[in-house]
This record gives structure tokens, C-alpha cells and sequence, in this order.
């Protein structure tokens, strides 16, 4: 007997028929659609899953590298000659040279940093003031030059910048006045009293960091040098390099820069606990999504169960012309594969497409929840993200047809080995 070429034409012409099987013949299209939305579901589900992760670990630690530094170097602290133990950096304009020259780092800045109460006639919040020259502030990614902010950059020097957050809660906006209070002000013979200044807020930024927009302040160098009793020195640098994925590399250049009474903070050590609870959640996510996939392919072997039940006297006829195990095994492989396809396909292009528009998407949830779904206070980011990557988009795919064609093989084997005589024996 000729052996025929695997998936030929009247192979796919017989499972194509047997696809659109009436209901009056078992059922069989009721499965197959069923199969096809699950599958169609869990696709989309799994992409749309995972562009949201990719999306909400891209906006945090772009917010975290925008606006925060890379590296913190900040002082140990020693003792003077008169046994006072002195922290922060005196010649810090020559040690800012130094670590802007080191290969990699794209800005180094020396930095006045202090807790104060920012008070105006409507409110009073906490916040934490960054000393800083106005041309080392204009270089902050989300904050500087090009940001999304209101007011005038240029007249830093005059006044202060604060965030949005603050500002509104504190009911300011530009050109009021706010006053600032520092418990650790004027020294006199009776103690230390409180420091209280009056600034005009030039400058309103928006990091994109809710944490950030309502608690940070920033104020020109030499009027934080002053109004915090810092004359002549910086309490830390912020550093900046052009790879913070590999800011291991940037340490060992930086300490021996920085010199020996100096410590440094990365960024991974501020969050990096959070981002390795995302990658456990981004794993445990995965999982539970495939099981879901799995759950909707496991319809495909209910589908050919029927299906092989229900034509095996067409199977016996097959058999009895002369088709062999291996084209009756295709037959119906070709039934489950193709509702795994169609499924697949389908639930790519409405994941991508959920990916795409989620922003309109996520307006009209709000609205219709009568707004307060996304609480920027809890999740730190003011709007849901998404991304979309290839190789998520690969995975789902690769994880969807490779279960769908797993499943299928167990009930097309079934049906390719059914005898063709205990078919037709009642017929």
C-alpha cells in the first residue's frame, strides 16, 4: 500500500468536515466552540497579564531611576580635632570633578538634605528638602528640563520647587508663599530654636512617583547650606550612570573616589526588595495563568472524545479503504490542533489589543466604578501600565500550542488505533 504524504489534502478536507459537525450528531461544534473561547480566553488573559507586569516594573523603576539617584554617597562621619564627629564633605565641588569624571556616571551633584514642615494658610505636611544648584536640578530626569511641571525652571535660584502632590495638598500653587520649619535652627544661649523662612514656589514638578510628588522640596544649594547650618559642606552626592542595571560595576570607582569615610546606597538597595516580590509574583502569576491555559486545551480532549465516539463508523469505513493509523492519528490531530490555532490567534490579537488601549480601557473601568479604582497613594504610580514584549507574547504562544498539540495527540491515537471490525460490528 502507497503511503500518503502526512496532512495531505483529503486528510484536512475530512477533519474540516468533521469540525462542522451538526448538533444532531453529538454535540461535537458545541465543543469546538467552547474549546476555541477557552483557549481564546487564557491567551488573552496570559498576555494581557504579562504586558501589565512588564508595564508596571518598567514605570516603577523608570520612576525610581528619574528622579531618584543611582548611587548615594554620603559620609561616615570622623572626628575633628576637637573630638567632634564631623559627617558630610567639605571639599565637595573637587569630589563632585572627580566622580563625573569616572567612566559611566552622567552626573554627580553635591546635595543639602534635611526633614522640615512646609506650612501654608490652608494646611501643613511634612516634607524633605533637597539642596541642590539650579543647574544640577535641571539635569533630573522627571523633575528638570523637559518634565511635566509648571512654573519657571530659571527662577530657581529665587524661590523653590516643590511637587504636585504637595502643592495640592498644601494649597499652593505658583508665585504663594510657603514657610518652612526646621526644629534644628538658630543656636543661642538657651538652646536651639526652630528656623522658620518664608519661599516663593517657582516650580511645581510631577515625577510620576506619588511618594515623591508629596513629600520632596527642592531648595538652591547655598540657601540650604544656610538654612541648615551647613556652611561650607554637603551632606551627599547624588550620582547618576548611564547603566543602573549594572550598578554593581560603578561601586568599587566610586569608593575610591569618594574616599575612605564614605558609604554608598544603590537604588537596588532602596527597592530592592520590592522588585524581587515582583519577580516571585511575575513567577507565580505565570503559573497560575499556564494551569488556566492548561484547563482550557483539556476542552480540546473532551471535544475528540465525543468526536472519536461518535464517528466510529466513520473511522471503520476509513480504516476498511485503506487509510492508515497514522492518517485516521492526523485526522483528528488536525480537529484539536486547529481549535488550538484559532484559539491562540484570536487570544493574542485581543491581548495586544487590551495591551494597546488600555489607558481608554481603564477610563471607562473607572467611570463606571464611579472612579477610585487605581489609589496612585497605595500603588505609588498614578495609572495602570502595560507593555507589551515579544518574547511575552512568544511564551503565551509557545505555551498555548504546545498544549493544545499535547493534548490532542492522547484521543488521535484512540481513534487511529480503534479496530475497524468492532466498529462496523453493530453497523
Amino acid at each position: 500500500m502507497a503511503q500518503t504524504a502526512p496532512f495531505s489534502h483529503f486528510e484536512r478536507m475530512i477533519a474540516w468536515r468533521y469540525l462542522r459537525a451538526k448538533r444532531a450528531e453529538g454535540g461535537v461544534s458545541v465543543m469546538t466552540w467552547i474549546s476555541l473561547v477557552g483557549i481564546t480566553l487564557a491567551v488573552f488573559a496570559l498576555i494581557a497579564t504579562l504586558a501589565v507586569r512588564a508595564g508596571f516594573r518598567a514605570e516603577f523603576v523608570d520612576t525610581i531611576l528619574g528622579a531618584n539617584a543611582h548611587v548615594s554617597v554620603y559620609s561616615a562621619g570622623r572626628v575633628d580635632v576637637s573630638g567632634n564627629t564631623v559627617k558630610g564633605f567639605e571639599n565637595y565641588d573637587e569630589i563632585a570633578g572627580r566622580l563625573a569624571a569616572i567612566e559611566g556616571v552622567t552626573r554627580a551633584a553635591p546635595l543639602i538634605r534635611g526633614q522640615v514642615m512646609v506650612s501654608s494658610q490652608n494646611a501643613t505636611n511634612g516634607a524633605e528638602v533637597f539642596g541642590l544648584s539650579p543647574d544640577d536640578l535641571k539635569t533630573i530626569p522627571r523633575v528638570g528640563l523637559g518634565a511635566d511641571a509648571v512654573g519657571e525652571i530659571d527662577r530657581y535660584g529665587e524661590g523653590i520647587a516643590i511637587g504636585s502632590v504637595l502643592a495640592r495638598e498644601l494649597g499652593v500653587t505658583i508665585g504663594d508663599k510657603v514657610r518652612v520649619i526646621s526644629p534644628n535652627g538658630v543656636k543661642t544661649a538657651f538652646g536651639t530654636s526652630p528656623r522658620v523662612n518664608a519661599y516663593e514656589v517657582v516650580y511645581i514638578f510631577t515625577a510620576g512617583r506619588y511618594d515623591i510628588d508629596k513629600t520632596r522640596l527642592y531648595m538652591p544649594f547655598a540657601e540650604a547650606q544656610s538654612y541648615f547650618n551647613r556652611e561650607g559642606m554637603a551632606d551627599e552626592f547624588e550620582v547618576m550612570v548611564s547603566n543602573p542595571e549594572q550598578i554593581d560595576d560603578y561601586l568599587m570607582p566610586i569608593f575610591g573616589v569618594a574616599g575612605d569615610d564614605a558609604l554608598l546606597w544603590t537604588w537596588r538597595d532602596s527597592s530592592g526588595a520590592f522588585l524581587r516580590a515582583l519577580d516571585i509574583e511575575d513567577n507565580i502569576m505565570f503559573i497560575i495563568l499556564s494551569i488556566l491555559v492548561l484547563i482550557a486545551t483539556m476542552n480540546i480532549v473532551s471535544g475528540l472524545i465525543m468526536l472519536v465516539k461518535n464517528k466510529g463508523r466513520d473511522i471503520g469505513i476509513l480504516r476498511t479503504i485503506g487509510l492508515t493509523e497514522g492518517s485516521v492519528l492526523r485526522v483528528f490531530f488536525l480537529c484539536g490542533a486547529f481549535t488550538g490555532i484559532v484559539g491562540t490567534v484570536a487570544g493574542v490579537i485581543l491581548g495586544c489589543l487590551f495591551a494597546i488601549y488600555i489607558d481608554p480601557i481603564f477610563s471607562a473601568v473607572n467611570y463606571l466604578a464611579g472612579g477610585g479604582v487605581w489609589d496612585p497613594s497605595i500603588r505609588g504610580i498614578y495609572a495602570l501600565p502595560a507593555k507589551l514584549q515579544l518574547e511575552d507574547v512568544l511564551s503565551a504562544v509557545a505555551l498555548s500550542l504546545g498544549l493544545s498539540f499535547i493534548v490532542t495527540i492522547f484521543p488521535a491515537r484512540r481513534a487511529a488505533r480503534m479496530n475497524p471490525v468492532e466498529a462496523l460490528r453493530y453497523e
